[in-house]
């Protein structure tokens, strides 16, 4: 993406940055503008600022009683710059912080990585490129993320070779890696499991217009990444998807950078997608935030921003964050939405926030649906 020239001050070691995003202004509280909404559900434990143990994963075990699940999302992740020192983080810190514990106590969790996995590999001609090691896919998790899309515009940066290491840290990842492959089929391929009971799809692709989109897309006998702006093809995966499993969780690549409005081609595909039977859309790229409710019987989420974050960026509100918790019966519907607001600090790290804060990032979002064209969607029990 686009990023001011300084940013590129930032990176150290393996390369420089990526093509994809610019980062946020120097770390900033949450904006108090926006609607109001209702009163901020943050994660119990650390405080702003603490890094805290994340407990042992809760992932699985036996279906409730009402046989729901929760599903959690958070935004884009990159190991450079000031947060390249996240992967040599130390037992029981956990490299995103305090908010894993968040992911952790989700039933299903996914996030973007935003990088290439390899070591190798001239960079693309653009002007941001990012990449990292397979460790990355250890640490996240450790964090407590279960399954991670890399279909974005920064999977392919360093070319053939690298897309060939990072197809090889795909094959031996320790969790479900989506979006990219060595051809299109594994590419657009669902991953498919069973939480409590309950047998979920996640898809992911990107819809970024870039040199990645134009020349690494996957095709029949090549590698590369699902495209979303292949329409016919993901509303395909999303159909293949939904007669494996009930649940269909949709993670793309999207929007424009800065902009807190979904794009016309965002809503087009979502209201494709959701005819197509996916239980939610959602994703990244913008670096901010971005609307988030309910379309018909869809969760359709057009933006959680930054997360895990290399740099520094001048779009508004780009320090703002946090993980969205979906509650979904067995069947797909969604009946519950958990937001717990973060603040990316100084490290790059998604620190929780509490209080005043939390009300003000909460009120900021809840009031960015109304450009978005959605619909509050159910609030959660507790």
């Amino acid at each position: 993406m686009r990023r001011a020239a300084a940013a590129v001050a930032l990176f150290v070691g393996l390369t420089a940055v990526a093509a994809c995003g610019p980062d946020d202004p120097d770390p900033a509280p949450a904006s108090t503008s926006g609607a109001a909404g209702a009163a901020p559900s943050t994660t119990a434990g650390a405080p702003s600022g603490t890094a805290a143990p994340a407990p042992a994963p809760t992932k699985g075990g036996a279906p409730r009683p009402d046989g729901s699940i929760t599903v959690a999302f958070a935004g884009d992740v990159h190991f450079e710059g000031r947060t390249g020192a996240r992967l040599s983080v130390q037992p029981p810190e956990p490299a995103l912080g305090p908010i894993s514990r968040t992911l952790a106590d989700a039933d299903l969790s996914v996030l973007n990585l935003e990088t290439a996995i390899t070591g190798r590999g001239a960079p693309e001609p653009k002007t941001y490129t990012f990449r990292t090691s397979p460790k990355a896919l250890s640490v996240l998790k450790d964090s407590g993320v279960d399954v991670v899309s890399m279909a974005n515009n920064h999977a392919v940066d360093f070319g053939a070779d690298g897309l060939a290491d990072t197809l090889a840290a795909k094959d031996s990842s320790p969790i479900p890696v989506l979006g990219v492959g060595h051809n299109a089929k594994e590419a657009y391929a669902p991953y498919v499991t069973t939480v409590r009971g309950a047998k979920v799809a996640v898809v992911a692709a990107s819809q970024v217009e870039d040199i990645t989109n134009q020349k690494w897309r996957a095709g029949a006998d090549k590698p590369g990444i699902a495209s979303a702006l292949d329409v016919p093809a993901l509303v395909k995966a999303v159909e293949t998807a939904k007669r494996q499993a009930p649940v269909v969780l949709v993670y793309l690549h999207w929007g424009e950078e800065g902009k807190a409005c979904p794009t016309s081609a965002q809503t087009a595909v979502a209201k494709k997608l959701a005819s197509a039977g996916a239980t939610a859309v959602v994703g990244t790229h913008a670096h901010t935030m971005v609307g988030s409710g309910m379309l018909g019987n869809t969760y359709v989420g057009y933006g959680f921003g930054n997360f895990l974050w290399y740099g520094t960026s001048d779009y508004p509100n780009s320090n703002e964050t946090g993980v969205t918790t979906l509650t979904l019966t067995a069947d797909g519907k969604v009946t519950g939405e958990t937001f717990t607001p973060a603040t990316i600090d100084d490290k790059g790290i998604p620190q929780p926030v509490t209080g005043a804060t939390a009300e003000a990032a909460l009120k900021r979002r809840d009031g960015l649906r109304g450009c978005a064209g959605l619909t509050p969607p159910p609030v959660a029990a507790h």
